[in-house]
């Protein structure tokens, strides 16, 4: 078990990069919630991009949610589908506009780039290991990604998903679904 002393060390960095990455976000046109909101549609398949699923992956309250799915719609950042058969079910897509502001890197993701692959590495998969363990403490969705998923069937035009009994595209196979079971 590792000492306590370590633990704050860990915490303590984590929470400075953080706050470091917030305060950069800060800077641009969006709050970080807006940010981390327009990155995760940006990531999610058609299936995971309802209000509940950008709640569940934010850790958020779903009306904090939708004011935060509002907002970017009103910055003309995302936009708004209601489904043919249930109008009560909304999907948010990213627009053309959001995605220019997603391609623009970060501070963060220029340090991140010049780290060297075996450190990149060890890193994403330090990350991964504290986050799931952290999900799984709190009894949190993994939000994986579909090719990783249980119920992924690996096709040779993309996939097919077994629990929505639907066909997915090569792309939809590397995005985030909040159906994912590892």
């Amino acid at each position: 078990m590792t000492d306590v002393t370590e633990i704050r060390a860990i915490r303590e960095l984590i929470d400075r990069l953080t706050r470091l990455n917030a305060a950069e976000e800060w800077n641009g046109p969006l709050n970080p919630s807006q940010f981390a909101a327009l990155t995760y549609l940006g990531r999610a398949n058609r299936f995971s991009r309802a209000p509940s699923h950008v709640a569940d992956y934010l850790a958020t309250t779903r009306g904090t949610a939708s004011q935060t799915l509002k907002a970017l719609a009103r910055k003309a950042l995302i936009a708004e589908t209601r489904s043919d058969a249930d109008k009560r079910s909304i999907r948010y897509d990213i627009t053309e506009a959001g995605q220019e502001l997603l391609d623009n890197p970060s501070g963060l993701d220029h340090v991140i780039g010049h780290l060297s692959p075996e450190t990149a590495e060890s890193l994403s998969a330090s990350l991964k290991a504290l986050l799931l363990a952290m999900l799984h403490e709190r009894g949190g969705r993994t939000f994986g990604i579909c090719r990783t998923c249980e119920h992924h069937e690996t096709k040779a035009n993309g996939g097919f998903c077994r629990l929505l009994q639907v066909s997915l595209a090569s792309e939809e196979t590397g995005q985030i679904c909040h159906e994912h079971q590892a």
